[in-house]
C-alpha cells in the first residue's frame, strides 16, 4: 500500500473512531439522562410549579428567609474554612509522602488514604465517639466539641486529608528536585527557594485539591447530620430537613438551585485547573525524587506527620471500635443479630449482607458506564462537547444526593420506569456516585496507551472494538481493577440517596447506622458504633486490595 493509500486509510480509522467515541457516549448520556437529570428536574419541578405554572417567584421568597440566608452563609463558611485547614494540616504530609523514603511508607499512604473511602456515616459517628457526649475526651477531661463547629471542621480534615496528600503529593513526587537545588545553589533560602520555584509549579495541583476539598464539604451531608445536630446545617442537610421532615418542597427545590449553580461553578474551575495541570509541566520519574531523610529538620519533620495522622485519623477509629466493644465485650455485636421488632423489622446484622449485595450490583453498572465515558474521553484533542461531558459526570459528586434520592421516588414511580419498589433503584443511586470515580481512575491510564497502537491496529482492518479489547484493555486491566474497587468503596458507604430509597425490611450499613444513632439508650449507641466498625472494616480491606492492584500510572481516585 503507498503513502497516499495509508493516509487514506488512516483518515477513515479517525472517522470511525470519532463515530466510535460518539456512540461510546450513548450509553453514559442515557444513563445520566434518565437515571440522574430526570429525577432532578421533576423534584425541581414540582416544587416551582403549581397548576403547571412556574412559581419562579419562590426563589426569592426563600432567599429572603433569615433562616435560609444563615444556612448559605454557614454552608459557604464552613466549606472554605474546612478547606483551609485542611490543606494547612496536609500539606506536609503530601511534602513527605512525595519527596521521603522511609520504612513503612507504604503503609502510611494507605492509612492516609483509608478516611477518604469510609462513608461519612462512620467518620461521623468516629468523631462522636471521640468528642461527643460521654467520648473519650469528655471522659478524659471533661471536654465535648460535638455542639461546637470544630467537631465539624475537624472531621471534614479527616474526610478530605488524603485528598490534598493524593494530589498534591502525585505531582510534587515528579517534579525535577534539580530546579529547587539550583535556587539554593544561587543563594536563595530553603524557604526563599521553594516559593519560587517549587510552589508555582505546585499551585495547579493545590487549587485542583483545594476545590475538590471545597466541594466535597460544601456537599457535606452525614458528617454535619450528626455532629451538627439542630445548631449547624449545610445546604444538603436543609434540603434533607425540608424535604422529609418539614414537607416543603418548593424550598428544597430552590435550595438544590443554588447547590447546582455553586457546584458547576466550582466544577469549571476544577477542570479548568486539571488542564493547567496537564499541559504546564514537565515531570520526571517519580522514583527517582524521594530519598531519605537528612538531618534533624527533615526528620522532625516526618514525626510531625505521622504523629498528626495518629491523633487525627488513626485515633477517632480506634476511640470508634473501642466504643463497638465497650463493657459488654461482644454484647454490642451479638445484639445485631437479635430482632428488636421496632425500627428495624430484620435483624441489623442483615443490613451488612444487603450492603454488600447492593454494592456488587452498583459496581457492575458504574464500571460498565464509567468504562465507557472513559473511552469516550481518551483523546485529548476532544472538542467542547465532549469536554462538557467530562463535567457532566462529575456533577453527581457535588449535586445533592438527597435531591436525586427523593426524585427517584417522584420520577420513577410509573411505567415504562416504574421502580418504586425494584430492589435495583439502590444500585442505580449508588452507581451514580460510582461512575466519576471510574472515569478518574481510568482515564489517565488509557490517555496513556500510545495512540500509534490503536492507529496501526486501524490500519490493519480492526474495528473499534477490537482494538480497544487488543490494544487497550490489557493495558488498562489493572486501572480496572482499581476503577471497581473504589466504585464498590464508595457504593458501601452512600447515605444521602440511599436513606430515601432503601425499603425498611432492607436497610444498607449508613442507614442502619444512622437509625440507630437516632434512638435514645447506650444499646443502640453500642449497636451503631458495632456496625460503624464493620462497616470500617469492610472499606478498609477493599483498600487495601487496591493498594496492592495499584499502578504508578493509574488515576489519584
Amino acid at each position: 500500500m503507498d503513502l497516499a493509500g495509508t493516509e487514506v486509510t488512516r483518515a477513515a480509522a479517525g472517522r470511525r473512531g470519532s463515530a466510535a467515541r460518539f456512540g461510546l457516549m450513548a450509553v453514559p448520556v442515557a444513563f445520566f439522562a434518565v437515571f440522574f437529570a430526570y429525577p432532578v428536574t421533576a423534584i425541581v419541578a414540582r416544587g416551582l410549579k403549581a397548576d403547571g405554572t412556574w412559581r419562579l417567584g419562590r426563589i426569592g421568597d426563600v432567599l429572603a428567609q433569615s433562616d435560609v440566608r444563615q444556612v448559605l452563609w454557614f454552608t459557604t463558611w464552613q466549606a472554605l474554612a474546612s478547606t483551609a485547614l485542611t490543606l494547612l494540616i496536609a500539606l506536609p504530609g503530601a511534602h513527605v509522602l512525595a519527596r521521603f523514603d522511609f520504612p513503612g511508607k507504604q503503609v502510611l499512604r494507605a492509612v492516609v488514604t483509608v478516611p477518604f473511602v469510609l462513608p461519612t456515616v462512620v467518620v461521623g459517628t468516629a468523631f462522636m465517639a471521640l468528642v461527643g457526649r460521654g467520648g473519650l475526651l469528655d471522659e478524659l477531661w471533661g471536654l465535648r466539641l460535638d455542639t461546637t463547629v470544630w467537631a465539624i471542621l475537624l472531621a471534614h480534615v479527616f474526610f478530605n486529608y488524603a485528598v490534598v496528600v493524593r494530589t498534591v503529593g502525585g505531582l510534587w513526587s515528579q517534579l525535577d528536585p534539580r530546579q529547587e537545588e539550583a535556587a539554593r545553589m544561587l543563594g536563595a533560602s530553603r524557604f526563599a527557594a521553594w516559593r519560587t520555584v517549587t510552589l508555582p509549579a505546585l499551585a495547579p495541583a493545590v487549587a485542583a485539591a483545594a476545590l475538590m476539598v471545597f466541594l466535597f464539604t460544601f456537599t457535606s451531608f452525614g458528617v454535619v447530620q450528626i455532629l451538627g445536630g439542630p445548631t449547624f446545617s449545610t445546604l444538603e442537610v436543609e434540603i434533607y430537613r425540608q424535604t422529609s421532615e418539614i414537607f416543603d418542597l418548593s424550598t428544597a427545590a430552590v435550595l438544590t438551585m443554588i447547590q447546582f449553580v455553586a457546584v458547576g461553578a466550582i466544577l469549571a474551575l476544577h477542570a479548568w485547573t486539571v488542564r493547567r495541570r496537564e499541559t504546564a509541566l514537565r515531570l520526571v520519574d517519580a522514583s527517582v525524587t524521594a530519598r531519605r531523610p537528612r538531618g534533624a529538620g527533615q526528620w522532625a519533620l516526618l514525626g510531625s506527620v505521622v504523629a498528626t495522622v495518629a491523633v487525627l485519623l488513626l485515633l477517632p477509629l480506634a476511640v470508634l471500635v473501642e466504643r463497638s466493644f465497650g463493657a459488654a465485650g461482644l454484647g454490642y455485636y451479638r445484639a445485631l443479630t437479635e430482632d428488636d421488632g421496632g425500627v428495624f423489622l430484620a435483624a441489623p446484622i442483615e443490613a451488612v449482607g444487603n450492603s454488600l449485595q447492593y454494592a456488587v450490583a452498583a459496581t457492575a453498572i458504574a464500571v460498565l458506564v464509567g468504562s465507557l465515558a472513559a473511552v469516550a474521553l481518551t483523546r485529548r484533542d476532544a472538542g467542547r462537547l465532549v469536554r462538557g461531558f467530562d463535567a457532566l459526570l462529575m456533577l453527581p459528586l457535588g449535586v445533592s444526593a438527597v435531591t436525586v434520592g427523593f426524585g427517584f421516588l417522584i420520577a420513577l414511580d410509573e411505567p415504562p420506569l416504574d421502580l418504586r419498589a425494584s430492589w435495583i433503584l439502590v444500585p442505580l443511586a449508588q452507581a451514580l456516585v460510582g461512575v466519576p470515580f471510574v472515569v478518574r481512575t481510568m482515564l489517565p491510564v488509557l490517555r496513556a496507551v500510545d495512540v500509534r497502537l490503536r492507529e496501526a491496529a486501524a490500519v490493519l482492518g480492526a474495528s473499534p472494538w477490537r482494538a480497544w479489547r487488543e490494544v487497550d484493555l490489557p493495558l488498562v486491566r489493572r486501572a480496572l481493577l482499581v476503577a471497581a474497587g473504589f466504585a464498590f468503596a464508595v457504593s458501601l458507604g452512600e447515605f444521602g440517596a440511599t436513606v430515601f430509597i432503601a425499603r425498611p425490611e432492607n436497610p444498607t450499613l449508613p442507614v442502619a447506622v444512622a437509625r440507630l444513632l437516632g434512638r435514645p439508650g447506650d444499646l443502640n449507641y453500642g449497636q451503631a458504633m458495632a456496625l460503624s466498625t464493620i462497616l470500617m472494616i469492610v472499606c478498609a480491606v477493599a483498600l487495601l486490595v487496591l493498594e496492592r492492584l495499584r499502578t504508578d500510572r493509574t488515576g489519584e481516585f
